[in-house]
């Protein structure tokens, strides 16, 4: 039988594969690897601690394990590290396949993030192991956290000019790790994945007032002015920082494909930005 492990297995990403996984799979076929497996109980699968940081206890938790999904950390700037432990491990204890979700256009991307990923995605094409790599777009949903501000004061606010994100929502992104893991023809593969339609901060200003019934605008900012509003909000500084920094990556193309290639793996169209505005606002 073979078994599916998942990293970050109860993080916003994780939780969705899991899922979706049990529904291609036998539960008893899928291992979830988090630092913490009480948490866990809800996924329904067997749970093992594993930390990124933890390198021995990397090796016990992939212990029989044969596909390993690797979602990347979420610790930005310990990434290129974390992974290469995870790596290592999965070298020591026989791993066949590695899935890891990279950014889209990696090789290429002008944002911050990029950089871990290059080194990562370089890692896995040395170890020696066979490899996906899966570059995802941005998720819809780090913008729909805003919906609630924006409709609270008129506008919703940002430094991505009139840059096209094409985005896509979680699950869709977790349904193509998931049709990876299932299926054949996947092995040293690299996929750029995106959402089917492109939008514009503008875009999304637009659909949150035709779903609302309230007037929203699009106020773009210097990158410097939006980093310090969001710092006003409370985020970290250097968070702050990076985010504007993204936003202004998107104004250049950084968040822009026209390929395809994630709704071909998932077999049908990714969820287009009214669906998820309108999950958004009924939550």
């Amino acid at each position: 039988m073979t078994t599916i492990a998942v990293t970050g297995a109860t993080g916003q990403l994780g939780h969705y594969v899991i899922e979706q996984l049990k529904q291609k799979v036998a539960a008893n076929s899928i291992v979830a690897l988090v630092r913490n497996p009480a948490k866990a109980a809800a996924l329904g699968v067997t749970a093992r601690q594993a930390d990124y940081a933890q390198a021995d206890a990397l090796e016990t938790a992939l212990t029989g394990v044969n596909t390993l999904v690797l979602i990347s950390s979420s610790e930005v700037g310990q990434r290129a590290q974390q992974h290469s432990n995870v790596i290592q491990a999965a070298k020591n204890t026989g791993v066949q396949h590695i899935i890891y979700t990279s950014l889209l256009h990696a090789d290429t991307s002008p944002l911050s993030l990029a950089e871990e990923h290059r080194t990562t995605e370089a890692e896995l094409k040395a170890s020696g192991l066979t490899y996906t790599i899966l570059r995802n777009g941005w998720y819809t949903e780090n913008y729909l956290g805003s919906v609630g501000a924006a409709l609270e004061h008129g506008a919703l606010i940002g430094s991505a000019g009139q840059g096209r994100i094409a985005s896509a929502t979680r699950e869709d992104f977790a349904a193509a790790i998931v049709a990876v893991a299932t299926s054949t023809g996947h092995a040293n593969a690299t996929y750029e994945l995106a959402g089917d339609s492109a939008w514009t901060l503008s875009d999304l200003a637009t659909e949150v007032s035709k779903q609302s019934g309230k007037t929203v605008v699009y106020n773009n900012l210097p990158e410097a002015e939006y980093a310090k509003a969001l710092a006003g909000f409370g985020l970290p500084e250097g968070l702050a920082q990076a985010i504007a920094s993204w936003d202004v990556g998107a104004s250049q193309g950084a968040l822009f494909s026209d390929d395809k290639s994630l709704s071909k793996l998932i077999g049908r169209p990714t969820t287009p930005l009214a669906t998820a505005v309108e999950r958004a606002l009924n939550a």
